[in-house]
């Protein structure tokens, strides 16, 4: 899922629960897929440029294009990513809903437990073109293991560390950070006369967890069991919250004001020269939005340890993206299959990943020279080499909530000037898990 604008949501267990035993989603509860109403179609798709009215003026002709290719009318719907899951759970529990939509990558095993959307066997992979044309990395966030995808991969997205060139140079900073060390030392030099060398979004609960999954792969921990039980309190687990959190409370290159953000304000302190580097998936869009030039900002692999990215599988990023479900009773199953074809088509897959800075999951796409300038270079290499997916189980979506909010509450007393201490840290974490639990 794409960060910027990813949902979150309060009892959301609940609303799982409830659509895990309703109805599934689409234009007529309680009926599979059918072929009722074959020239229309409605699509959710979810705000990936800058703003809703952007990708109005993105899709919009592509709507009017894949129209004159079938005659089927599409009914285009951009909605905000914070109220996107809302409104598929809604849709999941009524059966009043779309019948292609995009999904968070993230949420797909969490979706796919209610039992509403479309599974892609071998039938209705046959029916796009075949699952080898996608990439491996990009399937593996598709659902649960052993079960047919829920989903089918749109846009593939990995974080990335963009650093202001002028802010380095008149800080004396040599080169961008390729370590955690190097990264804390270069964000130190510029820390001073009310700039700072990092920026997050300490309010934004999936954006933090996020953060916390790659800081405990790179420790060899995982943030549940082999069981899929939550082990939120294990050594690397809050090891690795602690170092996200210390960069606010020990080392101070996050300023305090970030504990509160959740709308992007760190991408324009960025743009603006208030902060010398943010941690984000394709960005550039967001950047030229705020007046920042290509030529001012710099991006390289999101730092390790020590060594390189994707040595020894040194995870760096979470496997991050958009995926495209049909829900299972859609009164035009074969519209949709149609226009799910042609969303994952080449050329509509190079045309929509160049609009929005992603990398394109189709591997015929992914090798045009568009995706080899350097930020795309650094997104689709992480893609490929040292990206992860967050855990494909039902309870994903209550994991970032809770541990999400764990996070925030230690931004915030971080802040706030408290401690925060590997006890700390722990008791946050333990709360966490007592949720999950409930």
């Amino acid at each position: 899922m794409r960060i910027l604008r990813a949902a979150t949501v309060s009892a959301l267990v609940t609303a799982l629960a409830a659509a895990a035993s309703g109805c599934g989603g689409g234009t007529s509860p309680g009926r599979g897929g059918s072929n009722d109403s074959p020239t229309t179609l409605t699509y959710w798709a979810s705000n990936q440029g800058p703003n809703v009215e952007a990708d109005k003026k993105i899709l919009g002709p592509e709507m009017k294009k894949f129209e004159r290719q079938t005659g089927i009318k599409v009914k285009l719907e951009v909605i905000p990513w914070p109220d996107l899951l809302n409104r598929i759970l809604a849709a999941t529990t009524s059966g009043q809903g779309p019948d292609v939509l995009n999904i968070g990558n993230t949420w797909s095993a969490s979706l796919q437990a209610t039992g509403a959307l479309l599974p892609w066997d071998k039938e209705n992979f046959a029916a796009i073109g075949g699952r080898d044309r996608f990439a491996a990395p990009a399937l593996a966030a598709t659902g649960a293991a052993g079960k047919d995808p829920a989903a089918v991969p749109l846009y593939s997205l990995t974080y990335a560390l963009y650093y202001n060139k002028r802010m380095f140079k008149d800080a004396g900073i040599g080169k961008p950070p390729a370590t955690w060390g190097e990264l804390v030392a270069a964000g130190k030099k510029v820390s001073k006369d009310g700039r700072w060398g990092l920026g997050a979004e300490g309010g934004q609960l999936a954006n933090n967890v996020h953060q916390a999954f790659v800081l405990g792969k790179q420790r060899g921990a995982d943030f549940f069991d082999a069981a899929g039980k939550p082990a939120f309190t294990s050594d690397g687990a809050v090891a690795a919250v602690e170092q996200y959190v210390d960069f606010m409370a020990k080392d101070k290159i996050i300023a305090p004001g970030n504990a509160e953000y959740g709308q992007n304000q760190s991408l324009r302190d960025f743009a603006t020269g208030r902060t010398a580097m943010v941690l984000w998936q394709a960005a550039a869009t967001t950047f030229a939005a705020d007046g920042m030039k290509r030529s001012d900002w710099g991006v390289v692999p999101v730092p390790v340890p020590s060594g390189r990215p994707g040595a020894g599988r040194r995870t760096n990023s979470m496997l991050a993206g958009i995926n495209v479900a049909v829900f299972k009773n859609t009164d035009n199953l074969d519209g949709a299959r149609k226009f799910v074809k042609f969303l994952t088509g080449d050329a509509e897959q190079r045309l929509l990943n160049k609009a929005y800075g992603s990398i394109p999951p189709v591997k015929a796409a992914q090798r045009d020279p568009a995706f080899d300038r350097q930020d795309t270079r650094v997104l689709r290499e992480t893609l490929t080499r040292s990206a992860a997916p967050l855990p494909q189980i039902p309870d994903e979506a209550q994991f970032e909530t809770s541990v999400g909010t764990a996070i925030k509450d230690l931004f915030a007393d971080a802040a706030a000037g408290h401690p925060v201490t590997t006890a700390s840290v722990r008791a946050r974490l333990a709360e966490a898990e007592q949720q999950m639990a409930k």
